[in-house]
């Protein structure tokens, strides 16, 4: 990939001024002389079969488990597999697996539709439009406002059992995260009219190829109701989990809006992200994606190298004087619910 070309990966749609874009290319030739913009096909061959054996595993022990009550605790490591599922699909979306986009969308189509009865187009177009203009609080999906909100413009215009819950958000945050499984599906369902007629036909139908089976497999081994409770157990876990993955990437941060500074892709993307510090469990359970900063501007690097790149990432934001945050994953949480929580005061009575 020449320098011109990654360039156009890595910059986000609005451009930047020459000085702006010079902040970059000293970082991204580091970058790329160590080779970490190359693909680790080895390495995500092994992961996504660990992956795979994994859920494979689960859903023999809920067979041969059968019907009992105790077959309820084995939603705790579906949901876990589940979110470790959804982390290859991102993964295909951002093109970090394979070089060709068929195969990208292939991985992508087997993880999101099929395997998690999620829609990859939707999520694909919905995260790219994060990925160019995270946190603008016009250009960002992921901070429109919706069953929460996110800046005080947005609080004061709610009205009846929304506006309650705005004032509430920053303690209903997280039993919130219990419906979003739910609502990840729902979106993807919702979304099919939006998709060109051959893409419909094929995310349509892996889509009732996943509820079928997911529906058969709980129906064959469990009565009505368990499978019921089951279904539900799972989907809030998985909610939860994935939430907490990536709740503390922005929320907090910097939130540039239509009159704001036109910043280059580095100010764009590390002033409106945080990385969340920790050791080997909290790198797994997170999928990496921590390391929020390093994906941002390298979107499209595999995610084992996220944490390699971060002391080139690191060193650059200190010699530019540019703020680079970085936190616990608890304060993480204080912080994204503090901002939450002051954003609610413009809906509380004064």
């Amino acid at each position: 990939m020449s320098e011109t070309a990654a360039l156009s990966v890595f910059t986000a749609p609005g451009g930047a001024t020459a000085q702006q874009g010079s902040e970059f290319t000293p970082l991204l030739r580091k970058v790329k002389g160590q080779g970490l913009l190359e693909r680790r096909r080895g390495w995500y061959a092994r992961m996504i079969s660990v992956n795979l054996l994994a859920l494979a595993v689960v859903v023999t022990g809920f067979v041969l488990a059968g019907d009992t009550w105790w077959t309820l605790l084995l939603a705790v490591p579906l949901a876990v597999w589940s979110a470790r599922t959804a982390y290859v699909g991102h993964d295909a979306g951002h093109a970090q697996i394979a070089v060709g986009r068929r195969a990208n969308r292939a991985l992508g189509l087997l993880h999101g539709n099929l395997l998690l009865g999620m829609s990859y187009a939707w999520w694909n177009d919905k995260h790219n439009r994060h990925h160019a203009n995270p946190n603008h609080v016009e250009k960002d999906p992921d901070v429109s406002a919706g069953a929460l909100v996110w800046t005080a413009e947005q609080a004061a215009v709610r009205r009846g059992f929304a506006r309650w819950v705005t004032r509430h958000q920053a303690w209903l945050f997280f039993p919130m995260l219990l419906l979003e499984g739910i609502a990840l599906k729902v979106s993807s369902v919702r979304d099919l009219r939006r998709q060109p007629v051959r893409e419909r036909a094929v995310e349509g139908v892996l889509l009732v190829l996943h509820a079928a089976g997911y529906g058969a497999l709980l129906l064959a081994c469990l009565p009505v109701g368990k499978a019921v409770v089951f279904a539900l157990l799972h989907q809030a876990l998985f909610g939860l989990h994935l939430g907490m993955a990536f709740a503390p990437n922005h929320k907090g941060m910097d939130m540039p809006g239509p009159a704001g500074e036109r910043w280059g892709h580095l100010r764009r993307q590390v002033l409106t992200s945080r990385n969340v510090r920790g050791g080997p469990v909290t790198d797994w359970l997170l999928g990496g994606l921590n390391y929020q900063i390093e994906h941002h501007l390298f979107p499209n690097m595999p995610r084992c190298h996220l944490k390699l790149v971060q002391p080139l990432v690191r060193e650059h934001c200190r010699s530019l004087k540019l703020p680079y945050a970085e936190t616990g994953l608890l304060d993480s949480y204080r912080q994204g619910l503090r901002h939450m929580h002051t954003v609610g005061g413009a809906a509380r009575p004064e």
